[in-house]
């Protein structure tokens, strides 16, 4: 048997369990009664090919679709999984050459006994680093002994979360010079990820770095050769390759469920115009801020309240709405196609709401080597809809965000025509990946393993968002050129 063969099977055998199970807990139908085997019956002998569900009966309220839901706990929500997990399943992947084994090998800092702590120390502690704190504390034998911000207010929340015996900083380097802190959370500015990333493997530290882990291509080739050399257990914050249903959807593009895919359009929406945003850049306290260290090695400038609460938009210290948002989904794509970084890009954009430099409203187009070529539209404008990725295949397509998983097969038509083809395979998450991607990191400062989301993967997402940023700048199509690690127009 092929590799191939081999990893659809075990994709076969993963998805029909779980389907087979929500048909023995989930399935209801008319009055309540259980449904009958037959047109929502998964077939065994074709496990992926799962009979469409039946549509909502007019007549009733209940609805017959086929769905598994993964719990806050992370366990999906059956307790029946008899003969075959999930672990059997990657086992079964890996042993076909799915690179889904970790290598191991990096180098520790000390030696940890499995009940030894982990101690973490924090590089800039605003309100997504202080989320990871919590994360990082729910582990348990884990804690943290630093936090370092240059706003005052920021280190002081994040000191009440880490607790009083933890070192508040405002250089980070003092934290870094801590011999007990094996391991450091880097939540600053994307402007500060090179340094902090470079002095943190340097001094011998593990690193969870928010993403995007660079400001621009070249830092993060240097910091990709910087691990290398100091051979530390380095997570980027890409979670959605620890999450289970994106790692479902993974094994489902492998099998060929979805044919050959040509086209994959993914967006995100968000609305910072809201009274929480406002109240943001008024309640910003200058005298508790050092404007200075914050700016580091950007440009010498005028302090606003913009440039502080919203610096993701600011090309001094962010990469807008493509860096921060298409990377986490571009991240996705490319680990699902096998691709590492696109052929071409084009990118247009404008300012119509916001007062940063970075478009609030924009669409980017990408071609890929294998033959498909993926669109992003983001905007500032409102949240509806949120965020998702849809690959389109000629035999099925798979629609997947942070909630749902849903593959639709083509040749299904809508009964009646005004209603939407129901999908084959459903799969809802009710949690955030975010607390398996922390837990994975951690493992990995005590195993020496890879993590799931090593810097290089971090570096390729973050590197075709950059990508794009470079045609908008230029207001052209543009090539990357491998050769030569370089965007030509």
């Amino acid at each position: 048997m092929t590799a191939r063969a081999r990893i659809r099977a075990g994709c076969e055998r993963y998805v029909a369990e779980r389907i087979r199970l929500c048909e023995t807990r989930s399935l209801i139908g008319p009055e309540g009664s259980p449904l009958s085997r037959g047109s929502g019956e998964t077939s065994l002998s074709n496990p992926m090919a799962v009979a469409k569900p039946q549509m909502p009966d007019h007549h009733h309220s209940a609805t017959r679709t086929v769905y598994t839901k993964i719990s806050e706990e992370g366990e999906l929500s059956m307790k029946d999984k008899k003969d075959f997990s999930r672990r059997e399943f990657l086992k079964d992947s890996a042993a076909a050459g799915a690179g889904l084994a970790l290598a191991g090998g990096l180098a520790p800092s000390r030696v940890l006994g499995a009940n030894d702590r982990i101690r973490v120390g924090v590089l800039g502690t605003g309100q997504r680093a202080q989320y990871l704190m919590t994360l990082f504390k729910r582990v348990p034998s884990t804690e943290i002994v630093a936090v370092c911000d240059v706003y005052e207010p920021h280190r002081d929340k994040a000191l009440g979360i880490a607790g009083p015996d933890a070192k508040a900083c405002l250089d980070y380097r003092e934290a870094l010079d801590l011999k007990d802190v094996d391991a450091v959370i880097i939540g600053a500015p994307d402007h500060w990820h090179k340094t902090m990333l470079v002095d943190a493997v340097r001094a011998g530290k593990d690193v969870y770095c928010e993403k995007p882990i660079m400001h621009s291509i070249d830092e993060g080739t240097e910091m990709v050769r910087a691990v290398e050399e100091s051979r530390r257990v380095v997570q980027s914050g890409m979670q959605q390759r620890s999450w289970e249903h994106y790692q479902l959807g993974k094994h489902i593009v492998d099998s060929g469920k979805l044919g050959r895919v040509t086209f994959v359009h993914t967006y995100w929406y968000q609305n910072y115009l809201t009274p929480k945003g406002w109240n943001e850049l008024s309640e910003t306290d200058t005298s508790k801020l050092d404007w200075k260290r914050f700016c580091g090695n950007a440009p010498e400038q005028p302090f606003t309240p913009e440039k502080f609460v919203w610096w993701r938009f600011f090309w001094d210290f962010g990469g807008g709405i493509l860096t921060d948002l298409l990377t986490h989904w571009i991240d996705v794509i490319q680990w699902y196609m096998g691709q590492t970084a696109p052929k071409t890009a084009s990118t247009t954009g404008g300012l119509y709401l916001m007062k940063w430099q970075c478009p609030d409203t924009i669409t980017a187009a990408y071609e890929f080597p294998g033959d498909f070529i993926v669109t992003y539209t983001g905007a500032m404008n409102g949240g509806i809809d949120d965020g998702g990725i849809e690959f389109r295949g000629n035999e099925a397509t798979l629609k997947i965000d942070r909630s749902h998983l849903a593959v639709y097969p083509e040749g299904q038509k809508s009964v009646p025509g005004w209603l939407a083809p129901e999908p084959e395979i459903f799969v809802r998450s009710e949690r955030d990946g975010t607390a398996d991607h922390v837990k994975n990191f951690l493992d990995c400062v005590r195993s020496r393993k890879t993590p799931n989301a090593p810097i290089q993967a971090g570096f390729e997402a973050a590197r075709t968002s950059w990508i794009g940023n470079i045609a908008l700048k230029r207001g052209m199509k543009v090539a990357w050129d491998a050769t030569k690690n370089r965007a030509v127009s």
